[in-house]
């Protein structure tokens, strides 16, 4: 699937709810996300970098710099801030789903009628 409009504001999501398992540097969390959603949401460097800086600018993220096999990598991990914003991102996006749940399952307008 094509990442469509509906998209926005999921790439957030996923990278913070990816990091709550614990701190990881740009491309793993690429390979973790795809991983999660059984790639069915593949996010590519270009939008989950950019996504990392401002999340971080934002006190969501802090990062560390890490020498791994002679190369020096970004981890990001997440704030208590984060972790906050996190929490209500999940309640947000559980609205939507069973919202849209209902909509396609029609049991919540099945129930209503009764």
């Amino acid at each position: 699937m094509a990442n469509p409009s509906f998209m926005n504001g999921v790439p957030e999501l996923l990278i913070l709810r990816t990091l709550e398992s614990g701190e990881m540097y740009g491309y793993e969390l690429v390979q973790a996300i795809r991983a999660r959603t059984n790639q069915a949401i593949k996010l590519g460097e270009g939008v989950v970098y950019p996504a990392l800086h401002a999340l971080e600018r934002e006190g969501m993220l802090k990062s560390r710099r890490k020498l791994v096999n002679g190369r020096t990598r970004v981890y990001y991990a997440l704030t208590r801030k984060g972790e906050k914003h996190l929490a209500g991102l999940v309640r947000h996006w559980q609205q939507i789903t069973d919202a849209i749940g209902l909509a396609i399952g029609g049991t919540a307008h099945a129930a209503t009628m009764l």
